[in-house]
């Protein structure tokens, strides 16, 4: 892309319209300072997208239209527009990009008069590999920073030089699209559960409104049934109480027809007989209003417990009001009908009520009335009761004793019959006794049983607690063994790999602790044969009489090693020593530490000498320890085996 074209109005101080063309060649504009060259710099790159205020040496955005001087008022707009020419590649190589802000009301871009987003123009310039931030466009005092740039910028320049930085671009706003994407499809699974869970609870919800009005329709049904129930007892009881009023008076006519006497006996009998009817008459309806007192009563109860239980729930159902707007109207509605039968129970109660003490004082009267009339009549009967209460009493008394002689005869008959068919009883009660006795047995057997079956669940739970431990236990060992066996394998591989079977490192072996004394000792001795085979090797030397003894506080080094007969007289002269202490050494004697610091009789002194050789040594000690160890572990996994083998049964 070649810019051909820079028209700028009112941008900063090109107040006027200003165009600047840039022919093939080398364009440059010279002036002094502060004529305007670096506000063309900068239109550039506000032109490009540029989106900070200060990168344009601004505080804001509205900072680049011109503010106006003494003599020429403020614009209240500024515009920018570049003329490039793209590749021949491209169907429309001439391009116009346009930008215009007004003041306070932000920035519009347009290319080849489309309006289009400020990313689209950023796009535009990185596929051509420029932009508001190319390397290309170098600001006053930018030289020295191109100079010293980093890593980083110097990559941006050469990604842009190469032409991909549009590609950077798309990746980056294609990466920021899938992390939106990403947050959109975490926020929508959210809201997915949350969505579950709120139909889980509106389900929850609907099921107990669905009991609830099952259930109401159950307690409706059932208070009918229950209303229904107390009228029809309520019914017999008066149907019943009817007609045993109906056989008194018949009772009380047969009485009257039988006995009739003077006048005044008729109008007795006349006058007790409406006196209790009236009596009967007023105990029904005292009974009547009792039982309908009582029912109402229970009604109103049941009616209360209901509305309570309404209340209750109306309480529970309140936090869901808004989500269940009908099942609450529906409840409403209920609560308003209950609410309303309750006060027309109420109302029938206290009527009832009301009634109550006027009903209990007809009842009085007419009971008193009652009873003054039954005492007319017994006085008035009361003679000739007397006159035939002996002979009544009389044939009364005989006809109870032929009765109860009867009777008693017919029972004595039945009894003698009833013990005929009996026959005799002893094998019955032999068998009872048996049973018992079976029974008895039966019940101990059960107790010895459970005692029995407790005591094996407890060894039982005894035995899985010991065979759990035995398992752990085994396992424990297992894995004890195969570590030691992998550590013998690996180190059997390593001193394989480093013998060829002929040195004298390969037959001489250290006690633990002298490993690194003797590999200070010998040095690269040890790489050398037995025998005189090779270039160098080990032909032997024994220990001479004559030889000097080592110092007083050294360890002779050949007590502590188990080597080839070769090597006896050079370790007799090798002493071991916890510190050197520098004491003199006969001429070719050695003095080595532990830890493997040399000193020899000339004045030499060298440390971690042999350092390969001294990690073969303390290998093949370690290997000889766990092949020590591994039979005592395989023993114990064999035992634990068996420990847990026996758990098991």
């Amino acid at each position: 892309m070649r810019i051909k074209r820079l028209k700028l109005t009112g941008f900063k101080s090109f107040v006027d319209p200003s165009e600047l063309r840039i022919e093939p060649g080398l364009t440059g504009i010279v002036g002094p300072n502060g004529c305007g060259k670096s506000n063309l710099l900068e239109a550039i790159r506000w032109v490009m997208g540029e989106g900070s205020a200060k990168s344009l040496r601004g505080g804001a955005m509205d900072d680049v239209i011109f503010a106006g001087t003494e003599r020429r008022p403020s614009r209240d707009f500024a515009e920018v527009s570049i003329l490039a020419e793209r590749d021949a590649g491209n169907d429309d190589r001439e391009l116009e990009v346009v930008r215009r802000i007004e003041r306070g009301a932000g920035s519009a871009y347009r290319i080849n008069g489309r309006d289009v987003r400020a990313k689209d123009v950023a796009l535009l310039f990185a596929d051509a590999a420029t932009g508001a931030h190319s390397p290309a466009l170098v600001s006053q005092g930018k030289i020295s920073a191109v100079i010293a740039a980093k890593p980083v910028d110097r990559r941006a320049m050469l990604e842009e030089a190469a032409g991909i930085s549009g590609l950077h671009v798309r990746r980056k706003d294609a990466e920021q699209k899938l992390r939106a994407t990403e947050t959109n499809l975490n926020r929508l699974n959210e809201v997915l559960s949350d969505m579950e869970q709120r139909a889980g609870t509106l389900r929850r919800q609907a099921r107990a409104a669905e009991r609830y009005r099952k259930l109401s329709t159950d307690i409706r049904i059932a208070e009918g049934r229950l209303i229904f129930a107390r009228w029809r007892d309520a019914a017999a009881a008066a149907d019943k109480a009817k007609a045993e009023a109906a056989i008194a008076e018949e009772a009380v006519q047969k009485a009257a027809a039988r006995w009739t006497s003077a006048a005044y006996h008729a109008q007795s009998v006349t006058t007790l007989g409406d006196l209790r009817v009236a009596a009967i008459s007023a105990r029904d309806k005292a009974n009547e209003a009792g039982h309908k007192l009582a029912a109402l009563r229970t009604e109103r109860q049941a009616l209360d417990r209901r509305i309570a239980d309404l209340a209750a729930q109306a309480e529970r159902l309140e936090a869901d009001r808004a989500r269940e707007g009908e099942l609450a109207n529906d409840a409403a509605q209920a609560l308003a009908r209950l609410d309303a039968e309750a006060k027309s129970l109420d109302a029938r109660i206290k009527s009832a009520e009301a009634g109550r003490p006027q009903l209990i004082e007809r009842l009085a009267t007419a009971e008193a009335a009652g009873r003054d009339a039954e005492v007319a009549l017994a006085q008035a009967l009361s003679a000739q009761a007397r006159e035939q209460a002996e002979a009544r009493v009389a044939d009364a008394a005989m006809a109870a004793a032929a009765q109860r002689l009867e009777r008693a005869q017919r029972d004595t008959a039945q009894i003698e019959q009833q013990m005929a068919a009996l026959g005799d009883d002893a094998p019955l009660r032999a068998q009872l006794d048996a049973a018992q006795l079976a029974s008895a047995e039966a019940d101990a057997d059960t107790q010895t049983a459970q005692k029995a079956m407790a005591d094996a669940d407890a060894a039982r739970e005894a035995a899985s607690a010991s065979r759990d431990t035995a398992q752990s236990n085994l396992a424990s060992a297992q894995a004890a063994l195969a570590a030691l066996e992998s550590e013998m394998r690996a180190l059997e591989k390593a001193v394989a790999q480093g013998s060829n079977g002929n040195r004298v490192l390969d037959a001489i072996k250290a006690q633990p602790g002298f490993e690194q004394a003797l590999a200070a000792a010998l040095g690269d001795d040890l790489d050398a044969a037995l025998g005189a085979d090779g270039k160098r090797g080990w032909i032997g030397a024994e220990v001479q009489g004559g030889d000097p003894k080592l110092p007083a506080a050294a360890t002779c080094l050949a007590d502590k090693v188990t080597a080839p007969a070769a090597l006896a007289r050079r370790l007799s002269q090798v002493g071991v020593v916890a510190s050197d202490d520098g004491a003199p050494l006969a001429v070719g004697q050695r003095i080595v530490t532990k830890e493997g610091r040399l000193r020899r009789w000339d004045g030499y002194v060298a440390t971690d000498l042999g350092a390969a050789a001294a990690e073969r040594l303390i290998r093949l000690n370690r290997l000889d320890a766990l092949r020590a160890d591994v039979p005592g572990a395989q023993a114990s996994v064999d035992t634990l085996k068996a420990s847990v083998a026996s758990a098991q049964t």
